[in-house]
């Protein structure tokens, strides 16, 4: 997945585990919950329905203060290789999450978040990325425990 403009900020990283677990740790909420989000973030999944058209609501609760609400539609479900959405909540864009399989106990994710505009995008740039490998870091956490 190549970045075709300055309209998109693209993370990944390597993970030593399966593509079936880490597209589980994103499919199922209970996994979900606990590594979505920056360091120190907690959430709360109001409605989480993993199908095109369906709905993705949470509240993403700030380690010093603030709720930041969420609501997404999910646009493409492809188990174990892409899931993507739009935000209908600030800011908005669209994002993409792929799951490839590097080997039997290797993958490799990949956030690509979309805006409309560079200067919607450079907004978020410099906050996305560093907050980005935070989620990284928190999902192998969890990829640990499952």
């Amino acid at each position: 997945m190549l970045s075709n403009s300055n309209k998109e900020i693209l993370s990944s990283r390597v993970l030593n585990t399966p593509v079936e677990k880490v597209y589980e740790a994103f499919a199922n909420p209970s996994h979900l919950k606990n590594w979505w989000g920056p360091e120190g973030f907690t959430n709360t999944i109001h409605e989480f329905d993993l199908q095109p058209g369906g709905k993705w609501i949470l509240t993403m609760h700030g380690p010093e203060v603030g709720n930041y609400e969420n609501s997404s539609v999910f646009k493409t479900v492809e188990p174990n290789k892409l899931i993507a959405w739009t935000r209908n909540s600030q800011p908005l864009f669209d994002m993409e999450i792929a799951f490839e399989k590097q080997s039997d106990s290797t993958t490799k994710i990949t956030f690509r978040m979309i805006f409309k505009t560079e200067e919607e995008c450079e907004k978020i740039r410099k906050f996305a990325e560093p907050k980005n490998e935070e989620n990284f870091d928190r999902l192998e956490k969890e990829l640990k425990k499952m």
